[in-house]
C-alpha cells in the first residue's frame, strides 16, 4: 500500500485489475487506488493516512465515495518472524454486518494477491 508500480500488479480482492492508483505517503497525505473486478465492476477505494511507520506500521482512513457511511480506520503492522514478516491488518469502524461481511471478503482475497505477485517474480 505504498508505491504505485506495485499496486498496479496485484491490488484488488480477486483477479481482477487495479486501474489506477495515487499515493502521498505521509502522516496527513491520500491515497487513492481504484480497481476492476472479475465482474467488471469498479471501485475506488480512498482516504488519509493517520500513521507510517516504515516496516512497521500504517494506519489510514478507508473512504467509500458512494458509501460515506462506511468509512472506517484501517491499520497494517508488520513484525519480523524467522521466516519472514508477519503481517496483521485491523480494520475499525465499520457501521453493520453488511460492511464487516464485504470487507471481510475483500481483504481475504487482498491478502491473496501478493503471494501471486511474488511467485512470478
Amino acid at each position: 500500500m505504498t508505491k504505485v508500480d506495485q499496486i498496479l500488479q496485484w491490488w484488488g480482492p480477486d483477479a481482477g485489475p487495479a486501474v489506477s492508483a495515487e499515493i502521498d505517503l505521509r502522516p496527513g497525505g491520500r491515497y487513492s487506488v481504484v480497481f476492476r473486478l472479475v465482474d467488471g465492476s469498479e471501485h475506488n477505494p480512498r482516504g488519509v493516512y493517520q500513521e507510517v511507520v516504515p516496516n512497521e506500521k500504517l494506519a489510514f482512513t478507508w473512504e467509500w465515495l458512494n458509501r460515506p457511511d462506511w468509512e472506517s480506520l484501517v491499520t497494517i503492522l508488520l513484525r519480523p518472524i524467522d521466516i519472514g514478516s508477519e503481517l496483521t491488518l485491523t480494520q475499525e469502524k465499520l457501521p453493520n454486518d453488511d460492511a464487516i461481511k464485504s470487507h471481510h471478503a475483500g481483504w481475504a482475497g487482498w491478502m491473496a494477491e501478493p503471494q501471486h505477485y511474488l511467485e512470478e517474480e
